[in-house]
């Protein structure tokens, strides 16, 4: 019985070291697999959604791609929510997340931001055109759909004065408007934006209010994984460098955020 405990510890062990393994590879392993894992959203357009076919495209699997071209392998894109992208990242099933993660002080303390951050986001809020709101202040008592445990819920609560109507993921708010239990769902500026691009959202709904709130977004790695933190600094430099990222907005139908036209400016002459 004894040895066949210890050959269990020992195996879960053994499970543990290569998980940890997995996680912290670097250039040279993923160069060597041939293959690059990247950890997107497939629920979140236009930053990453699946077109007719069922492919994950948008913003960020472009920048994965441009990650994988510079690496000289294939890409593999692995769907990934807010509930599991970090334990994906730690497990090893993925090399790196780009996936609309807001850059928090707790999230840093389990992986590897990338700096400088890559994009930054506004909170804003989906209203019906006939609501007539014209600023924020004009919240204050009225029913707001939100998504469960978005940070800046209490932040537009205490600062708005509207009364949070929270569900669980984005549909669900989405719906509960349509059908009347809340004048407007506050959420991430650019998922809102890329609901607009759509024919059910488009004619009725609108976003006249300007954001507020910002929230950097982070590109994650393991932590201790220098090898590829390095590569995705001097990319992302690159790609501020270049205009990549403002490219990209352009592609796929959003207007460029100011914090894409500012490093855009900031790095171009670099």
């Amino acid at each position: 019985m004894r040895d066949i405990v210890r050959s269990m510890m020992t195996g879960v062990a053994a499970l543990l070291m290569l998980g940890s393994a997995q996680a912290a590879d670097g250039v040279d392993a993923i160069k060597q697999r041939g293959t690059l894992n990247v950890g997107v959203k497939a629920d979140y357009k236009p930053f990453g959604f699946r077109d007719p076919t069922g492919n994950v495209v948008g913003i960020e699997p472009d920048l994965a791609a441009d990650i994988a071209k510079r690496l000289g392998v294939k890409l593999e894109l692995v769907p990934v929510a807010a509930s599991n992208r970090i334990e994906f990242l730690q497990q090893g099933k993925v090399d790196l997340l780009i996936a609309t993660m807001s850059d928090r002080p707790e999230r840093r303390r389990v992986v590897q931001a990338i700096e400088p951050l890559y994009y930054s986001d506004y909170v804003n809020i989906l209203l019906n055109k006939k609501a007539g709101i014209k600023d924020w202040a004009e919240l204050k008592g009225k029913p707001v759909c939100a998504t469960s445990g978005a940070w800046y819920n209490k932040d537009v609560a205490k600062s708005y004065g509207p009364e949070i109507v929270a569900f669980d993921g984005s549909e669900k708010p989405l719906f509960a408007m349509k059908q009347g239990n809340c004048i407007g769902y506050v959420y991430d500026q650019t998922f809102l934006q890329g609901k607009l691009l759509e024919d059910e959202w488009k004619t009725d709904y609108d976003l006249p209010l300007k954001g507020v709130l910002p929230s950097p977004w982070m590109i994650a790695v393991a932590l201790e994984n220098t090898s590829l933190q390095k590569l995705l600094e001097d990319t992302t430099k690159d790609w501020m460098k270049t205009g990549f990222i403002v490219a990209a907005e352009k592609k796929w139908g959003i207007t460029p955020t100011e914090y894409s036209l500012l490093m855009h400016e900031q790095y171009k002459d670099k």
